[in-house]
């Protein structure tokens, strides 16, 4: 999914912080004497005005905050320093595919209910996927919906028709008829449209702003860029879900809050802070207080790794369109500049990236088809635009960026490290919004350059690969930004999603990554790192391999 702006560190942070440690670990009570009990409240600190509450509109992953209120078909093992793995969550199993992964199969648990005490039915799981396809319910992950519905020719139910792709035989059982083979659709089922919603129920706009609750919260208050609360859901069943601990009895979400408040409140760690948590990357002003603060620093946690944060190259535009210019990129972009202007130091910004598809995922090859040092090789850059036909560089081109969260700061540094090969960029940073109207939904952009992240949605090569190559994700709201059609490419994509066996779907989108990048769309610049910051009584704050997030499941309160 695009995380975009939300997903690097901000830039400007000095080179001390280098002494923080960066490493993805089990965080333990930071002094407290005590350990995580049951119990408490806990205080979660987004600068975020509003939280998407409706499955059907949401892209959280399964480690955040929407796996708090609902459940989903399958879910994640997530730990520090192992894979993530995929485990059954609402269905006994993770799915049983057949007919060659055509047709995917689940059974729920016995005994499921909602938090108003009705039993949850493969029928709500049906509805829930169903009210995902009207229009009034975009917005949310679509893996499955050109799966289910090739052409998106089904519009929802609230016109009185069935999804026939989706049925289900009795109450505990759900069948899935795909359009062709899909050998991540156990992991497709982790996604929030699979949480189940009742039928008949969520025809209003505004149901997310009290959902039915299947997870062990319930959401008992919510004012948008103000605050929400949850509840414990009295009908869930800690025995029967193995995934979710459920610590605190309520969690309060302090909504909208500016991010130097935030900073300031968890490092001052007092009162109601002591039990709060910063939903955001930690900033670089909070980085820069903490180095100072031996207590703020024993309670930040940073990811292993993250977000691939790259540069692309708009493969239909000008003298892009040249697959020997957009080598010379490779080699002409500073990396190391790059993490300086991320984070202050390449111990928090995150390693130099040379691959496509991020660590922590199953089948990825670790290889660099450009080799040069971490500050890039000029020489090399100019030799090969001279090769192509441009002695003298390159002139007039645009790079589009997002304008905040330190976004133009790290597009200057690109800027100036293209400038030692001749190259000449100037910035154009946009809003969100417009970026997104500009850059991902035009079919022809005017941009030759965009710089973003992208963390992947599901811990599968296939995410980092189909939504940011295949030609079908050009324009239309798609993140294809570098424009790159390649028919050999795409027909891969369709045979690498179709093999059921991980193992060997791996080595495909490891052969995937080489190929795409041997004709140099994007530049691949870092894997970011993420770093959290909370108070001195919150404990069990993991981050895993993946996602580059603390997992919400696992928060408690030092008692």
């Amino acid at each position: 999914m695009k995380r975009g702006f939300r997903l690097s560190l901000a830039a400007g942070v000095t080179a001390a912080v280098t002494l923080l440690t960066a490493c993805g670990a089990n965080d333990t009570p930071s002094g407290q004497g005590g350990t995580v009990k049951p119990g408490g409240n806990l205080v979660l600190l987004n600068d975020a005005p509003s939280i998407t509450w409706d499955p059907a509109k949401s892209s959280n992953l399964v480690v955040t905050t929407l796996g708090l209120i609902h459940r989903r078909l399958t879910s994640w093992d997530v730990a520090p320093g192992k894979d993530t793995a995929i485990v059954p969550d609402l269905a006994t199993d993770t799915g049983r595919p057949s007919d060659g992964g055509k047709t995917w199969t689940f059974t729920l648990k016995d005994g499921l209910k909602y938090a108003d005490g009705t039993p949850i039915k493969a029928e709500d799981v049906k509805w829930g996927l169903e009210r995902s396809f009207a229009p009034a319910f975009s917005g949310g992950l679509a893996y499955h919906k050109d799966l289910l519905s090739p052409g998106l020719a089904y519009k929802g139910p609230f016109e009185g028709k069935d999804l026939d792709t989706i049925q289900t035989p009795d109450a505990k059982t759900i069948v899935f008829h795909l359009a062709r083979p899909y050998g991540d659709f156990n992991w497709v089922a982790s996604t929030p449209a699979f949480s189940p919603v009742p039928k008949g129920k969520g025809a209003e706009a505004n149901y997310g702003d009290h959902p039915v609750a299947s997870g062990p919260y319930q959401l008992a208050s919510y004012e948008r860029g103000k605050s929400a609360k949850l509840t414990r859901n009295p009908n869930w069943n800690r025995d029967e879900d193995k995934t979710r601990l459920a610590n605190p009895d309520t969690i309060e979400f302090e909504l909208g809050q500016d991010t130097g408040v935030i900073s300031k409140r968890l490092v001052d760690d007092t009162g109601k802070d002591r039990a709060a948590f910063g939903m955001s990357f930690a900033s670089p002003a909070q980085l820069a207080q903490i180095q100072g603060n031996a207590s703020a620093k024993a309670r930040l946690v940073t990811s292993e790794s993250g977000a691939l944060a790259y540069l692309s190259l708009n493969t239909q535009r000008g003298n892009l369109k040249n697959p020997k210019v957009r080598q010379a990129f490779q080699y002409a972009v500073d990396k190391a500049a790059y993490q300086v202007a991320s984070a202050g130091s390449a111990q928090l910004a995150g390693d130099v990236a040379t691959t496509l598809i991020t660590p922590g995922l199953q089948g990825r090859e670790q290889y660099d088809l450009y080799p040069a040092p971490p500050s890039g090789d000029v020489a090399k850059a100019k030799q090969l635009l001279a090769e192509a036909g441009f002695p003298n560089g390159l002139d007039g081109l645009v790079l589009a960026t997002h304008n905040e969260r330190g976004f133009p700061e790290k597009a200057a540094a690109i800027q100036a490290s293209l400038a030692r090969a001749n190259i000449k960029v100037t910035i154009k940073p946009l809003d969100e919004d417009t970026y997104t109207s500009e850059v991902d939904t035009k079919g022809l952009s005017d941009y030759d350059l965009t710089l973003t992240s992208w963390q992947p949605d599901i811990p599968s090569a296939n995410a980092n690969i189909q939504p940011l190559f295949q030609s079908t994700e050009i324009g239309n709201g798609g993140y294809n930004e570098s424009r790159y059609s390649n028919p050999e490419v795409d027909k891969l994509i369709g045979e690498a999603q179709a093999t059921v066996d991980p193992a060997e779907a791996g080595k495909k989108w490891a052969a995937l990554d080489k190929k795409i990048l041997a004709d140099s769309p994007v530049v691949p610049l870092i894997y970011t790192r993420n770093s959290f910051l909370h108070g001195s009584q919150v404990g069990g704050v993991e981050i895993g391999r993946f996602p580059a997030y603390v997992d919400y499941r696992k928060f408690g309160i030092v008692q």
